[in-house]
């Protein structure tokens, strides 16, 4: 047990110091615009259909528990803010971190686990590339960037899927519904969330590929990688998320 505990204490000064020179990475040259693009297009992009399909169906399943919910104390007409909220403030950010720790961490961890045990990183080094700069600084970056959009995409497909459920159960307007719904919104609902997202997107990129990087052992190795960065990273986006939502609430207070 004692050397369980020296290893998980030994395992978490690498991953800070590793998080720590991907983040100062991000501000030093050279920049690799190109392959930063890629991964974007690769992380972003490419995840903008499972987040959309997932914030349309959680839209749905929040906008049925609230008419069920509310309707006992007469208060239907409060669904739309409770929707918009409960995604907005909790729910949206939360869960874009979890599909994309698992669909771009079990991704990441996998591809530079794979370059790793085939010595193409290796290669890389021999050409006198920056390995470091070239797989991990722009993967993270990449994810730092794309956690924002992804969450505004699930935020604004929830609403949408909210709003079908409202107009075909309750018959209400889709103009009623935008309405109630972004007038119980403020600043301090939008602001923390964007932060909160890029600190998503900093855990996600910096284990991930801390895991890849660092993978050995062969296939199985790899395997090993793009399962633990998707257990990792969820475990430790809800430990963070405790985090920034009391530290959100005491931005609120202010």
């Amino acid at each position: 047990m004692f050397n369980g505990l020296l290893k998980l204490v030994g395992a978490t000064g690498d991953l800070g110091i590793f998080g720590a020179k991907a983040t100062r990475g991000l501000f030093r040259p050279p920049f690799e615009f190109e392959e930063l693009t890629r991964q974007i297009y690769e992380c972003g992009s490419k995840s903008v259909p499972l987040i959309a399909c997932a914030g349309l169906a959680l839209g749905v399943v929040m906008a049925m528990h609230s008419e069920a919910s509310m309707s006992r104390f007469g208060a239907k007409a409060l669904v739309p803010e409770a929707v918009s909220i409960g995604i907005f403030r909790v729910l949206g950010p939360l869960v874009t971190g979890l599909l994309v720790s698992g669909r771009v961490g079990a991704g990441i961890g996998a591809q530079l686990g794979g370059m790793r045990v085939t010595q193409q990183i290796d290669a890389l080094e021999a050409l006198a590339v920056d390995s470091f700069k070239y797989l991990v600084v722009t993967r993270v970056l990449a994810c730092i960037v794309a956690l924002p959009v992804l969450t505004l995409v699930m935020d604004f497909s929830a609403i949408a899927g909210g709003m079908l459920l409202d107009m075909v159960v309750s018959q209400v307007s889709p103009q009623l519904f935008l309405k109630d719904a972004f007038q119980a919104l403020s600043m301090n609902d939008y602001l923390p969330t964007v932060l909160k997202t890029t600190a998503f997107g900093l855990i996600i990129g910096t284990v991930s590929c801390f895991l890849g990087y660092n993978t050995s052992g062969g296939a199985t190795g790899v395997g090993q990688a793009s399962t633990r960065s998707v257990v990792f990273c969820s475990l430790l986006l809800i430990l963070i998320d405790i985090i920034l939502v009391k530290l959100s609430f005491f931005w609120s207070a202010q």
